[in-house]
């Protein structure tokens, strides 16, 4: 058995990776679809107790390689629980695994060749797969028995008069009973067949999803000519070039024994055409019958084999490139089901005539291939400057005959589209499809699959080449005595508020846990701002009624010198072939370090002073400004930066000092900062986490689930955990959480709301149950603190002594309420409000009392001292307490949990919003 993946494009059950089993003996195979590779041990389980209870043999041998897949101690236990004995093949020699990597093969070449065939998305590969291992079982012959795969097993000829072409259309007939205008039948494409029942396996075309039916109709096709595929988002076969070497020239065109010379083919394909989540938006009367529907043109760029051997000649202007190549396509597979809106822009051209010429050979000598296509498509300008040319042989992209092309080598966008085309800000949703399919869609686990995607090399030159720029680092000898801190690639998709990925962003980072304290570094602390922080700068802003707006520091940790000599190995993938046993000297700070944090807040607080600014006493990243009347705040987080000023003018300073010094990213109101989303209007500011809520939702498959009305029960029953292991929870936890994301599902946009016309003054609320833990007999506290009628601070915490009354588990969450109220306090101050005296209402009058009076008695006596900081607060005249009756306390809703109508109730009086 052998697995393979994973895919770059995921398979339309969402599934990335194909486990592969053989049996030695009759050759059947059996193919598994899997999310990810930790799924194998149990799916082999499953299917080797299903082996042996439907044909009565037992499994004596499993042979697989050495991934952590198949050798994992759950599998080991279970093969000795079986008596089954495992051999394993050696490092780096796969032939010792040969029958199941030749299967691996053919059936990658069929699968292959059945998409290229059909024209079907390559999001159908795991269909593809799956009906080619049911083909192959029936048809193959097994030369030492002279009988197929299936003959062997079942011992009985296959019957194959069932089989269908891969692909082709057909029609699936409704059984149900309808009414009498609807549709009888919907269009489908073949995909492959049941294994449950006796039933073909349709792509139904009108629903967007795989169904199991035997009532079909069949209108097989004969093999289709390359490039009358579906009007897909450009030429098929540039698409799937790795799994289809057909040639737009004859006359270049290679002979496929050329193809399949030397080592494995690649199958894997590193872009997808299109997203087919934007597949689901229906053009205007599409259901309409008396207006059929038109295939809606497509932009198509076509390219030649590429030839070597000429010289890169400028590119010729549209209006000179040839005419007399157009290609277009009549297969209706989509066509009828991509919305203009998802189109590329036509300009003034006719729908016949909707489509870019074909370039000419000599042109498309400078693009190698589709891959290098995408590089050109660059969104922004970037310096053409080749970080290093000299890429070792494992790590080169593409056939080595077609050498290493680098950015400097390659065109522009400007003369591949039009003008309205090479922007983000002018392509907008017209455009947005075409966009996608230039950046990757799948994060690299590691350096080696990032290589292969020239979405993100050009990321990683990105990286390197602004290190040039800031001169980060110099390649010297490592010197006797030193040692070298590794290094890494970091991979993230940059995704937008909406979650549509917009940017591929690789970092290079240090592995700082090699440093040594006292010699790699001193100081490492560095402030950050609290998000109570940001939501009082927020509250402020709604307050005042100025915009808030955000910008983001480019490699911010590149800005200051190191003041240790610290040397780090080169960077896997673009080490110099000339040095490779050089290092780099770093002149300063990298991620990852552990002084690059406290190194870069120095250098912005320096920079922020320099210009007139002044960092405030209790919250040090707080920066202020003031101007006659008018004031501008800035709150920094690393290098995320939000400011607001009650001046534009202000404002645009501001950017330009920030310009002046520092690479930066202008990102206008603020929308989305540390995973809070913000909507500003005329009204007031909305705070809410929609999007993360959706992803964890849709992570863990709950998006369908049944809504609950509160995030727990009323009684809720948690088993006790004595050791402590948050790693090991028991089911009754699972149970609770489950819960909680219910609730989420009926309410996924639910967010604080900060009203502009509100007034702007600092009161809390104060609450406790009495030893409501079942398990321990310990209180909880609750509370929240309010700026006008915004929420912008809130606690839970189960207290840390059992209270022996209500007035003590009381008066201790008052203390605790009052910190914050003091914290809040200072905070202020440094806006310049003084607010004194604030009120914390509580529901206990015993708990007020003792406030007031420092009595001793039997119920007081043993309270720890450090309780008693309320009291000396009360003195003071910093807080004071007023009684308020248990339905109006708001911090009830934070000790215990509540029916619907009362939980409804708290959160309407939280200022809690739901919003569209």
């Amino acid at each position: 058995m052998d697995l393979f993946g994973p895919f770059n494009v995921m398979s339309i059950g969402k599934k990335s990776y194909c486990l592969v089993v053989t049996d030695d003996y009759s050759r059947f195979t059996w193919v598994f679809f899997l999310a990810k590779k930790d799924e194998t041990p149990e799916i082999l389980k499953k299917f080797i107790t299903l082996i042996e209870n439907q044909k009565n043999l037992k499994v004596k041998v499993i042979r697989t390689d050495n991934g952590t897949e198949f050798r994992n101690q759950t599998l080991i236990d279970f093969c000795d629980e079986k008596g089954i004995a495992r051999q394993y093949s050696a490092a780096r020699t796969p032939q010792q695994n040969g029958v199941a990597e030749r299967r691996n093969r053919t059936l990658i070449e069929a699968a292959r060749k059945m998409l290229s065939e059909s024209k079907l998305p390559i999001f159908f590969w795991a269909e593809a797969v799956n009906t080619a291992c049911c083909v192959q079982n029936r048809s193959l012959l097994n030369k030492r028995h002279q009988k197929t795969p299936y003959e062997i097993l079942f011992n009985q000829k296959p019957k194959v008069g069932h089989f269908k072409s891969f692909g082709c259309p057909c029609t699936l007939l409704h059984t149900e009973p309808n009414h009498k205008f609807d549709d009888k039948a919907d269009e489908c494409y073949f995909v492959g067949y049941s294994s449950e029942k006796a039933a073909y396996r349709v792509y139904n075309k009108k629903t967007r999803m795989i169904v199991e039916s035997y009532y079909i109709d069949w209108e097989e096709m004969n093999s289709t000519d390359a490039g009358s595929g579906p009007n897909w988002l450009f030429e098929y076969d540039s698409t799937f070039r790795p799994f289809n070497n057909t040639s737009e020239n004859p006359e270049t065109s290679k002979q496929p024994s050329d193809f399949y010379k030397g080592d494995d083919v690649d199958y894997r394909v590193d872009y997808v055409p299109c997203d087919p989540n934007l597949l689901t938006v229906d053009p205007p009367g599409m259901y309409n019958r008396d207006a059929p529907a038109q295939p809606t043109p497509v932009q198509e760029v076509l390219l030649s084999e590429p030839d070597t051997s000429q010289s890169v000649q400028p590119l010729p202007e549209t209006d000179q490139i040839s005419s007399s190549s157009h290609q277009t396509f009549d297969n209706p597979l989509f066509s009828d089901r991509i919305p203009e809106e998802h189109c590329v822009d036509q300009g003034t051209e006719s729908s016949e005539n909707a489509h870019i010429d074909n370039i000419s050979s000599s042109s498309v000598d400078q693009v190698n291939n589709l891959s290098n296509l995408l590089d050109n498509l660059a969104v922004e300008e970037v310096p053409t400057l080749s970080v290093n040319k000299n890429h070792p042989v494992e790590n080169i992209i593409g056939p080595l005959s077609e050498g290493v092309l680098t950015r400097s080598k390659s065109i522009t966008a400007q003369k591949l589209l039009p003008e309205e085309t090479t922007t983000r800000s002018q392509s907008g949703p017209i455009n947005s499809c075409l966009y996608s399919c230039f950046i990757s869609q799948v994060e690299p686990k590691n350096v080696k699959m990032a290589l292969k995607e020239s979405s993100w090399v050009e990321a990683m030159q990105e990286e390197l080449m602004q290190f040039q720029k800031l001169k980060v680092w110099n390649l010297v000898p490592l010197p006797k005595g030193k040692l070298p801190i590794g290094t890494r690639w970091v991979f993230r998709n940059k995704r937008d508020d909406s979650g549509v990925i917009i940017r591929n962003k690789a970092r290079l980072v240090v592995q700082g846990f090699y440093q040594q304290e006292g010699i790699d570094y001193e100081e490492v602390f560095a402030l950050v701002a609290r998000l109570e922080a940001i939501r009082i700068f927020l509250a402020y802003a709604s307050y005042m009624n100025f915009t808030v707006y955000q910008m983001d520091v480019k490699t911010a940790f590149l800005y200051r010198k190191v003041k240790e000599e610290i040397y780090v190995c080169q960077p896997p993938g673009f080490e110099d072939s000339q040095y490779p046993e050089h290092v780099y000297k770093l002149d300063k700070a990298l991620y990852g370090l552990h002084q690059a944090p406290r190194a870069w807040y120095a250098t912005l607080t320096d920079h922020l002073l320099a210009n007139g600014y002044t960092r405030r006493a209790i919250d040090q990243t707080l920066f202020v400004r003031k101007d006659k009347d008018d004031l501008i705040l800035v709150q920094i987080y690393v290098e995320d930066i939000i400011f607001g000023s009650t001046s534009s003018a202000l404002c645009k300073e501001f950017e330009g000092v920030m310009k002046k010094k520092f690479e930066m990213s202008a990102m206008g109101e603020m929308t989305f900062f540390l995973g809070l989303q913000v909507k500003q209007d005329s009204k007031g500011v909305l705070i809410h986490q929609g999007k993360y809520v959706t992803h964890i939702l849709t992570k863990f498959k709950m998006m369908e689930s049944k809504p609950a009305s509160t995030p727990m029960v009323a009684r809720p029953v948690l088993t006790s955990d004595i050791d402590g292991e948050d790693a090991n929870p028991k089911a009754s936890h699972l149970i609770a959480v489950k819960r909680i994301f219910r609730y989420l599902v009926g309410k996924p946009r639910l967010g604080l709301w900060y009203p502009k016309n509100s007034e702007f003054h600092l009161f809390a609320y104060s609450d406790s149950d009495f030893g409501g833990c079942n398990l321990d007999r310990k209180s909880t506290t609750g509370g929240c603190q309010y700026l006008g009628d915004r929420l912008v601070s809130w606690q839970c915490k189960k207290q840390t002594t059992v209270s022996t009354s209500t007035a003590e588990a009381e008066y201790v969450a008052a203390s605790s309420c009052c910190s914050q109220v003091i914290w809040m306090q200072q905070q202020l101050l440094d806006y310049g409000l003084n607010f004194l005296d604030s009120p914390i209402y509580c529901d206990n009058e015993a708990a007020l009392q003792i406030v007031k009076n420092p009595v001793q008695h039997s119920k007081t006596k043993h309270i720890d001292i450090r309780i008693h900081f309320i009291r000396d607060c009360f003195e003071r005249k910093l807080i004071h307490l007023e009684k308020v009756h248990t339905d109006d306390n708001l911090a009830d809703l934070f000790t215990k949990p509540f029916d619907t109508a009362r939980f409804h109730h708290l959160l309407a009086s939280l200022k809690l919003i739901s919003f569209n």
